[in-house]
C-alpha cells in the first residue's frame, strides 16, 4: 500500500490512546504488525516538556507517525494544530479531524474543507476524518487530499459499518483513491468486511485499546485485516436471491 507516495507494510492502522499501560500498548503494536500509529497533539509546557515520555515510547514502536488534530471544532485551530505537529514530529502528514457535532463527533464538513485546503496549500499531507459523503470526498480531493478516511460509525462507539451503501457508493466513485475506514470498528470481522469491500486500510484505536487483551485483540484484527484483503483480491462470489446446487445435477443417478 502507497499513501502519498511512501510504502507501507501493513494495512492495519492503530491509535495509540485509552491503553492501560506504556507497556501494553508497545505489545499491541507488536503483535499488530501495524504500519502507522495515529498520535494526537497536545501543548506542551516549553521547559518542562511535559508528555516527553509519552513521545519516546511512540517513537520507539518503529511505525510511520500520523500526528492527528482530535478535539478540534474548528478549522482556525485545526490549522494551528497542524503546525505544531508538523514541528513537533517533523513530518508534513497530518489526520485532519474537525469535529461538528459533540454527540456523534461527526465531522463538520463545511470547516473539514476548509482546514484541508489551507493545509494542503502550505505543504501538508492531509488524510481526511470525514464522512462517506460523495459530495464532500469530491471537495476534497479537489482541495489536494490524496487519501480519503470515511468513518465507519461514531468514533469509539464499536458499531461496525453502520452505512454500508454508503461506503460501497464512495468505494466505487473513486475506485483509484486510496481509502481508509476508520473510526466505529469494534470487531475484527467488521474490519475483515471493510477490507472485503475494497478499502485500502482500516484504522481503530478504542476496540484494541479498551479489550480485555489488548495485544490478543490487536492480533485479531490484524490477521482479519489479511483475510480481508485476500478476500478481496480473489473476487468474492456475488449474492444469489436463490439457491444453487454445489453438486450437479447431470450424471447424477437415479433410482428407477
Amino acid at each position: 500500500m502507497q499513501l502519498y507516495g511512501t510504502d507501507i507494510a501493513s494495512r492495519l492502522m492503530l491509535g495509540t490512546a485509552q491503553y492501560p499501560s506504556p507497556s501494553v500498548l508497545a505489545e499491541a503494536f507488536r503483535r499488530s504488525g501495524a504500519g502507522i500509529a495515529t498520535v494526537s497533539v497536545r501543548r506542551e509546557a516549553g521547559g518542562e516538556r511535559a508528555g516527553a515520555a509519552f513521545w519516546d515510547l511512540v517513537g520507539d514502536l518503529g511505525v510511520a507517525l500520523l500526528p492527528n488534530t482530535a478535539g478540534c471544532h474548528s478549522a482556525r485551530e485545526a490549522v494551528t494544530t497542524a503546525h505544531m505537529a508538523r514541528e513537533l514530529f517533523d513530518t508534513p502528514w497530518i489526520k485532519l479531524e474537525v469535529i461538528g457535532h459533540a454527540d456523534t463527533l461527526q465531522p463538520d464538513p463545511f470547516a473539514l474543507l476548509e482546514a484541508a485546503r489551507i493545509l494542503c496549500d502550505d505543504g501538508f499531507k492531509v488524510f481526511p476524518y470525514t464522512t462517506e459523503d460523495l459530495v464532500l470526498a469530491d471537495r476534497l480531493l479537489n482541495a489536494g487530499c490524496e487519501v480519503l478516511m470515511p468513518w465507519g460509525a461514531p468514533i469509539g462507539s464499536g458499531l461496525g459499518l453502520t452505512n454500508i451503501y454508503g461506503l460501497r457508493c464512495l468505494r466505487a466513485q473513486f475506485p483509484d483513491v486510496p481509502m481508509v475506514v476508520d473510526a466505529g470498528l469494534g470487531l475484527p470481522s467488521q474490519a475483515a468486511m471493510a477490507m472485503e469491500m475494497g478499502f485500502d486500510a482500516v484504522l481503530l484505536n478504542t476496540a484494541v485499546a479498551r479489550a480485555g487483551d489488548p495485544a490478543g485483540m490487536a492480533d485479531a484484527f490484524a490477521r482479519a485485516v489479511q483475510a480481508g484483503r485476500l478476500a478481496h483480491e480473489a473476487d468474492p462470489m456475488e449474492p444469489r436471491d436463490m439457491a444453487a446446487p454445489s453438486t450437479p445435477l447431470i450424471g447424477k443417478a437415479f433410482l428407477s
